[in-house]
């Protein structure tokens, strides 16, 4: 498995292109922005783009899903909670003053419990509500696409709306649970392990506290 990234947008988000080398094919997950960024880092890899996959519906992870449907059609999933989220990004986008292309509706939708398959490699989808309400995570092995439930540091906003304080904690709980040497690439900032932010991360420690609406 390679995982290529880039930084987009003006939220600084994290989009990734999960690649099975073995197969030559390949999902992106959260295209935040920049399509043209994102349809080069795909053509430059040379593996065959499958599908997009959204961690969440929050503007900053799905501004650049229209740009790239329209290179490559595929099938956009994302779990029907984050729906009204995801329906609705282009107007989120200009309350931050910034534009994004509204895309289409998704395609498939996700549940805890998923398996998605990219080539011969299989992902569970684990359900992690708080920052949003459909906010869902991908994991193979101890590797895991994290979206903004944890970042290095800290954690995924919880006073947006349709975010849960107390959900979000539960998530964090269960997400510690996975191995510590579990490797973490977030939806912003430098990847991580569970390990590193169990020990560090002042979350987790108890030395910071939710943010609550």
């Amino acid at each position: 498995m390679k995982i290529l990234s880039r930084t987009v947008g003006p939220f600084q988000e994290n989009t990734y292109l999960v690649i099975d080398e073995t197969a030559q094919r390949a999902v992106l997950v959260d295209p935040g922005d920049e399509p043209d960024r994102l349809v080069e880092m795909v053509e430059q890899s040379g593996a065959t783009l499958d599908a997009i996959w959204l961690t969440h519906g929050h503007l900053d992870h799905v501004g650049g899903i229209a740009g790239v449907r329209r290179r490559w059609p595929v099938p956009v999933y994302l779990h029907p909670d984050d729906l009204p989220l995801y329906a609705n990004a282009s107007e989120q986008a200009e309350a931050y003053g910034v534009s994004i292309e509204q895309p289409e509706l998704p395609d498939r939708e996700l549940a805890d419990g998923d398996q998605l398959a990219v080539g011969s490699l299989e992902f569970d989808v684990l359900h992690m509500p708080g920052h949003s309400p459909g906010h869902v995570v991908f994991r193979h092995g101890t590797t895991v696409l994290g979206g903004d439930l944890l970042f290095a540091g800290s954690i995924g906003r919880t006073d947006l709306p349709l975010a849960d304080p107390a959900q979000m904690e539960e998530s964090l709980a269960h997400f510690c649970e996975l191995d510590d040497a579990t490797v973490v690439h977030p939806g912003h900032g430098p990847r991580t392990t569970i390990g590193h932010e169990r020990a560090t991360n002042g979350f987790l420690t108890g030395a910071a506290r939710i943010v609550r609406r």
